[in-house]
């Protein structure tokens, strides 16, 4: 593995509730387990726009959410009165 390569637990602890953009991204199904950090930001469109520009030297790059995603709001079903 490469020296710059983080685990997800250790990328939660550095970048906590951010989105970080990761080079060479190991996997497991859809889990994300490490990678290289690429860039991180708390906008995930500002993750998408600026580092794109840094992922040329990559074969794969994912976006993953060091945080909790939990629901902002209750989605549910609304009653005429």
């Amino acid at each position: 593995m490469n020296a710059d390569f983080l685990t997800f637990e250790q990328l939660k602890q550095l970048y906590p509730n951010e989105w970080i953009l990761l080079g060479n991204p190991q996997m497991q199904n859809t889990t994300v387990l490490g990678g290289t950090v690429l860039y991180h930001s708390k906008d995930k469109k500002e993750v998408c726009y600026i580092g794109r520009d840094k992922t040329k030297d990559f074969l794969k790059v994912t976006i993953a959410f060091a945080g909790d995603l939990k629901q902002a709001r209750k989605i549910g079903v609304l009653r005429r009165l």
